[in-house]
C-alpha cells in the first residue's frame, strides 16, 4: 500500500512504526505544526514528527487541511490510504475523498461508544470494564463512520490512562497491519444506541471533590494520570495525587485518616483511599513514605475544599 499517514501523539507513533516495519510505502506523513513546550517554551516536534525524521520520511505540517496548496500536496502522492491516528486536524471531505481507499481511523474506543476526543481517560471515569480499539473508515461527522476491524481489552482495577493507552496503542498498531493488508474490506455502520461522547479534558475536572465516593475518586487519579495529574490542596499548597486505591475508613471528606509506610489515608464522601504516590507542587513524584520523610502531615488535618 501507497499510505499517507497523519498523526501527532505518541499513541499515533506506535502505529506509524507498525505500518513502517509491515512494509508499506509512507512518501508522506502528516502532523501537527510544532508547539512550544516545557519550562523554555522553546518549539518542540511531536513524536510522530520524531519518529517519521528517523525513519526518512517526508514530513508536512500544514495548520489546516482546508487550504488549496495542502490539498494539492495531498494529491500529488497518489496514496492508496490515508491513516489517520489522533492527528488533531478535520480532514474535509475533498481529503477524505482523495485516496483510492479514502482515509481511515485509529480510535481508541468501542464505537459507538466514547467518539470524541478523550475516549481512554472517559472510560476509566466512567468505570468501563472494557475498551478498545476501532479501525473505522472516516467520514465528515465525528467518528460516525463504519468500523473496518474492532478488537477489545479489559480495563484492570488499578490501571492508569496511562497503562490503558500504552496498550492500546499496541493494538492500534496490530490492528492498522492487518487492515491495510485486507483492503479493501466491508465495514459496519455503528449502532445509532449506545452513543457517548468523550469530550476533551479540562484542567478543572482534575481537582479533587473529596465529598465524592472512594472509587470515584479512584477513577479520577487514575485517568488523569500521566494528564494532568489529580489536583489536591492541602494548607493552600498544590499537590498531585498520582496513585490510590480505595480502602474502608471514614471521617470527615478531605480528612487525613492517617500517615504512615503503608501510604496516606484520606476519607472521603464514602469510604476512604490510600495515596500511595503523590507530588507537592514544584517537586518530584515520590512514593508516601518518601514523602513523608521531608513533608509531616497532622492526622485530623483536612485537605483544603472539603468542608
Amino acid at each position: 500500500m501507497r499510505v499517507i499517514f497523519a498523526g501527532t501523539p505518541e499513541f499515533a507513533a506506535v502505529a506509524l512504526r507498525a505500518i513502517a516495519a509491515a512494509g508499506h510505502d509512507i512518501p508522506l506523513v502528516l502532523t501537527q505544526p510544532d508547539r512550544p513546550a516545557g519550562r523554555g517554551m522553546a518549539l518542540q516536534a511531536s513524536p510522530v514528527k520524531r519518529l517519521a525524521q528517523e525513519l526518512g520520511i517526508e514530513v508536512f505540517q500544514p495548520p489546516t487541511l482546508r487550504d488549496a496548496d495542502a490539498q494539492a500536496r495531498l494529491r500529488e502522492v497518489g496514496a492508496d490510504v490515508m491513516v489517520v491516528a489522533a492527528y488533531g486536524l478535520i480532514l474535509p471531505q475533498t481529503v477524505l475523498d482523495l485516496p483510492r481507499f479514502g482515509c481511515i481511523n485509529i480510535h481508541a474506543s468501542l464505537l459507538p461508544r466514547w467518539r470524541g476526543a478523550a475516549p481512554i481517560q472517559r472510560a476509566i471515569l466512567a468505570g468501563d470494564g472494557e475498551t478498545g480499539v476501532c479501525i473505522m473508515q472516516m467520514e465528515a461527522g465525528l467518528d460516525t463512520g463504519p468500523v473496518l476491524l474492532c478488537d477489545k481489552l479489559p480495563i484492570e482495577a488499578g490501571d492508569t490512562a496511562g497503562d490503558v493507552h500504552d496498550r492500546l496503542a499496541a493494538l492500534g498498531g496490530e490492528l492498522i497491519v492487518d487492515c491495510l493488508a485486507r483492503l479493501p474490506m466491508p465495514a459496519e455502520p455503528q449502532s445509532e444506541a449506545g452513543v457517548t461522547y468523550a469530550a476533551k479534558l479540562e484542567k478543572s475536572e482534575a481537582l479533587i471533590d473529596w465529598w465524592r465516593p472512594a472509587p470515584e475518586i479512584d477513577r479520577l487519579i487514575r485517568a488523569f494520570n500521566p494528564f494532568p495529574g489529580a489536583q489536591a490542596l492541602l494548607g493552600g499548597t498544590g499537590i498531585k495525587i498520582w496513585r490510590a486505591r480505595p480502602i474502608d475508613g471514614r471521617g470527615q471528606p478531605g480528612e487525613i485518616l492517617a500517615a504512615g509506610k503503608e501510604g496516606i489515608a484520606v476519607a472521603c464522601g464514602e469510604g476512604a483511599i490510600l495515596v500511595t504516590e503523590l507530588q507537592k507542587a514544584g517537586g518530584k513524584r515520590l512514593p508516601a513514605m518518601q514523602f513523608l520523610a521531608g513533608n509531616a502531615l497532622v492526622v485530623g488535618s483536612r485537605f483544603d475544599g472539603a468542608a
